[in-house]
Order: structure tokens, then sequence, then C-alpha cells
């Protein structure tokens, strides 16, 4: 599933999510998905199997200070792969934050 379709299915439960949401006053980082009324932000990990950039070095660590300050400005931020999105378990998390909160399986 692509992050689009699942936005959809947000939108679809009376959420309003954000693609591409820049989160930050003074960086320009992003986030791949956000939730800004419940300062909760998802991000979508790629190249887990294949040394993807979020997995190697530079990349992970560059995560690491974004991740941590979004942290510092309130943010929550769950991390998934594009594997979850597919079974989606990102809908089951929130759900379980009590957003979007009709009742999801997963896989």
């Amino acid at each position: 599933m692509t992050l689009l379709a699942f936005s959809r299915i947000l939108a679809s439960q009376g959420e309003r999510p954000e693609l591409e949401f820049k989160f930050h006053p003074k960086r320009r980082w992003r986030f791949d998905l956000a939730l800004p009324q419940h300062r909760v932000a998802i991000e979508i990990e790629g190249g887990v199997w294949t040394n993807g950039r979020h997995v190697r070095g530079k990349g992970f660590l560059s995560d690491i200070e974004k991740y941590n300050e979004a942290a510092v400005l309130g943010w929550r931020v769950l991390r998934f792969t594009p594997d979850m999105l597919d079974g989606l378990v990102p809908l089951a998390t929130l759900a379980r934050m009590g957003i979007g909160v009709r009742k999801v399986a997963t896989r």
C-alpha cells in the first residue's frame, strides 16, 4: 500500500493526515506522514533488507538527530517498514493510541 492510500484510510476515519509534513521551524526535516492534531508522526523506514539509507551509518545518525529533535518538540514518532504498511500495522498501532479508533485487523 502506498502512503497516499494509507492517508486516505486515515481521512476516512475522520483524521486529518498530512504527507511530507515540515515539523521543524528551522530545519528542512519532514515526516512522511503526520497527524498534527495529535502530534503523531509516521515514518516509513525503507531499505531494511537492502542496506538502504535508513540503516547505513550516516542516514541512521541523521534519523536519530531528526527523531530526537521531534521528541523535544513534543512529537511521538512511529516507525514502520513498507511491509508493515501493507499489513495495516500502523493503523492498529494508532487505534491502540485512540487515534482512528475503528477496529482494524492485522495479518
